[in-house]
Parts: C-alpha cells; sequence; structure tokens
C-alpha cells in the first residue's frame, strides 16, 4: 500500500459526511506505519473504543482510496472463544470482533448497515504476512501472496457491500 496522508485519508470515508470524517481520529503516526506491508490501514479511535476505521486502495474502485468507518459491539462472553476473521482467516482466541458499517448513502441514512467479523486490532495484514503472532495457527496450503490476495478480495466485497 501506498503512504496516505491524513488529508487523503478523511476524503475517502464512503459512509461519513464530511463533518464527521473531519472530526474522526486519524492515527498520529501515519510516517511510521508499516506501508510496505499493509493491504488497508485499520486502526481504533482511542477515544472511542467502539469505533474503527479502515483505509484502502482497491480493485474497483478506481485510483483513490476508500475509507469505511465501523462500530464494534460491547465485548461479550462469545468473544473470548476461538473465532475466525472473514477477512485474512485469521483464528483467534477472543481477537474478532462483530464490525458494523453503516452503508453508504441513502441507505446508510434510512439505518441500514453491513457487518463482518473482523481482527480487532485490524492487523489483517501483519498476521497474513507472519509479521504479528497470534499463537497457534491453522495449517493452510495457501502461499502468502494467495493469502494476501484472499485478503483483499474478502476487503473488497465487504466494501462493495457498503457502497452499493
Amino acid at each position: 500500500m501506498k503512504p496516505l496522508t491524513e488529508q487523503q485519508i478523511r476524503a475517502a470515508f464512503v459512509n461519513t459526511t464530511k463533518g464527521e470524517a473531519s472530526r474522526l481520529n486519524v492515527p498520529r503516526d501515519l510516517a511510521e506505519q508499516p506501508w510496505e506491508d499493509l493491504d488497508f490501514l485499520g486502526w481504533r479511535d482511542p477515544q472511542a473504543p467502539d469505533r474503527s476505521y479502515l483505509v484502502a486502495e482497491l480493485p474497483g474502485f478506481g485510483d483513490r482510496p476508500v475509507a469505511v468507518a465501523l462500530r464494534s459491539s460491547s465485548g461479550a462472553a462469545w468473544q473470548a472463544r476461538r473465532s475466525i476473521c472473514s477477512l485474512c482467516v485469521t483464528t483467534h482466541t477472543g481477537g474478532v470482533s462483530l464490525l458494523v458499517a453503516p452503508r453508504a448513502g441513502r441507505a446508510g441514512k434510512e439505518g441500514n448497515s453491513v457487518g463482518a467479523y473482523m481482527c480487532s486490532d485490524l492487523a489483517c495484514s501483519l498476521y497474513v504476512r507472519g509479521k504479528r503472532d497470534v499463537g497457534t495457527k491453522l495449517h493452510e496450503s495457501l502461499t502468502v501472496e494467495e493469502k494476501i490476495q484472499r485478503t483483499v478480495a474478502n476487503l473488497a466485497a465487504f466494501v462493495a457491500k457498503v457502497t452499493a
């Protein structure tokens, strides 16, 4: 992924108003992000732990980044179970959350949303590349490149549902 600026990230949101995008908390350490290892930048809002965001350059969305605002459900007992991320297919014990995105446009204003189970820390790119450890891993015969392609395809499908 190419490095993005705060302005590029704020302009990329598809399911917020311009005012909401201007007020949300963008990571302060953009220059230190491992951009070459990221398929998308995902982060939790430190001032509102139930809010998360992700931004990516995806096929089918032109040559500009697309960003999505997400909300997570409150922690529940079931989250301590072993779960699998629907983006990167990484298995975690307690590290997967249901993240819900309001749909873009009129549908979102009417309260429609799209949800998916994702890594709670949104570090899918690092898990796929083995840069972050989750303990016990399920064996897969896919190469790292194939896992990256699968993650990007799953993310693109999720974002397509948000923008449909």
